[in-house]
């Protein structure tokens, strides 16, 4: 059963049949329902939106042929997991020729759906729209940057944030960045203090609250490269 309405699923189609040039792998991580054996933080409940989320994707996924869908089950493909970094499910890597630090956790629902097709689009392309000064800011990176964006599938404004890490992993390949769909993983929500979305976690030393522009979220991201500066 198709997820996509006929509309949304016409104008992704479109979209991709305009905008994508490379081929795109989509490696996904998700549960089985016969699962039991969850991590601690997880133990007593299931994956909330695992299949929900693995049919977005296959939906997505049929409509070009340049993309390709991975499944791997998170228990049984631990190793997988592992190599990867995922430590939490739904997870969902955007990858290309060479391997992309893009990453959905949750179900890219809502306006998020959004930022997930553009980001395919990106990968494909194998570039982003962002501000020539800015990527040449973004080369000169050398320490590692885990950016980690909240969102809600309600909020219009969590896109913005999104797709500023997102672009920014895929100009350097320094940064790993996250969009965390916060009702998924309350235990994040609350060790991050979240009570508004967007908000942007970076090295677990920066916060960035709401949408912000490129040049002001480069900045965080730069002073975040320099710790002892951080008070």
């Amino acid at each position: 059963m198709d997820v996509l309405t006929k509309e949304i699923r016409e104008a992704t189609q479109q979209r991709f049949s305009e905008a994508l040039t490379g081929h795109v792998k989509i490696f996904h991580f998700t549960q089985e329902p016969s699962r039991l054996a969850l991590p601690d933080y997880l133990k007593g409940q299931e994956c909330m939106f695992c299949k929900e989320t693995k049919s977005l994707l296959r939906d997505v996924c049929s409509l070009s042929q340049k993309i390709e869908l991975i499944l791997y089950d998170f228990l049984a493909d631990a190793d997988k997991a592992k190599q990867y970094n995922i430590d939490k499910i739904p997870a969902t890597i955007i990858t290309g020729n060479t391997e992309k630090n893009v990453r959905f956790f949750g179900i890219p629902s809502g306006y998020e759906y959004a930022s997930f097709i553009e980001a395919i689009v990106d990968v494909s392309k194998g570039s982003t729209n962002l501000n020539p000064e800015t990527i040449e800011a973004l080369k000169g990176i050398d320490t590692p940057i885990h950016i980690q964006t909240f969102v809600t599938p309600t909020c219009p404004y969590c896109t913005t944030s999104v797709r500023l890490g997102h672009q920014f992993a895929l100009e350097s390949s320094r940064i790993v960045a996250d969009m965390v769909e916060a009702t998924e993983f309350p235990h994040l929500t609350q060790k991050y203090h979240v009570i508004g979305v967007p908000r942007t976690i970076i090295n677990e030393s920066i916060t960035v609250e709401g949408a912000v522009p490129e040049e002001t979220f480069l900045e965080y991201v730069l002073k975040a490269t320099k710790p002892e500066e951080i008070k």
